[in-house]
């Protein structure tokens, strides 16, 4: 599998491409992902790669220990992929933005914006009560849910007001407009889950390759 890199939403612009066009992209922050540890099947069970990004200062001691046997400063964010074979890497190797070229289609991972307890209207797009005199105070409700005298309950599984966004979402098929190595800049065409300064995953894309 390929390598996943951990990166930062920092927002969003928009940059002109070679025929003039105003291309709408998001920002991502894409710092030196550093390999931290490798794992081997006759070790662990399973080939993979650890990769640590974003510096942090201070580590309770075991995980202290686990950055020093790497030589690498403590990181904030910790991602592991599988990969096929362990020797193709080594300790302390280190992914840059370039790692993706421009042109080429990725996915990226990230947490939705939490939007808290929300109401069906905004949750499901619901059409809401009609809006006229003798509907008292219920225009946003959903009406019944219920069922008739058999079986006399509500199915689960149903749409009903509950939790909305702060979800995992994976947005396919992005075209990467833009890379910047000196400021550890990655720009993608369109739009990527999370807030500002949310971390995310980019990943080459699993159904397309480059035009």
């Amino acid at each position: 599998m390929a390598i996943k890199l951990i990166g930062k939403k920092k927002g969003m612009t928009q940059i002109f491409d070679d025929k003039g066009n105003i291309v709408v992209c998001s920002v991502i922050e894409a710092p030196a992902n550093k390999i931290i540890q490798i794992k081997t099947k006759e070790n662990d069970g399973y080939n993979a790669v650890q990769l640590g990004a974003f510096d942090k200062k201070k580590v309770k001691k075991p995980l202290k220990g686990h950055f020093e046997k790497a030589k690498s400063t403590p990181k904030y964010v910790l991602s592991e992929e599988r990969i096929e074979d362990p020797k193709e890497y080594e300790v302390g190797q280190e992914f840059l933005a370039n790692y993706f070229e421009k042109g080429e289609y990725v996915d990226v991972i990230g947490t939705s914006k939490g939007k808290g307890f929300q109401g069906l209207m905004k949750l499901y797009g619901f059409k809401g009560m009609p809006k006229t005199h003798g509907c008292s105070r219920s225009h946003r409700l959903g009406g019944s849910t219920g069922m008739r005298s058999t079986p006399g309950r509500c199915f689960p599984g149903g749409k009903r007001a509950s939790r909305m966004g702060g979800d995992n979402l994976t947005v396919q098929n992005l075209v990467v407009v833009a890379i910047d190595v000196e400021k550890n800049l990655l720009l993608v065409k369109g739009s990527i889950p999370g807030a500002r300064n949310g971390y995310v995953f980019v990943q080459r894309a699993e159904k397309k390759i480059k035009k």
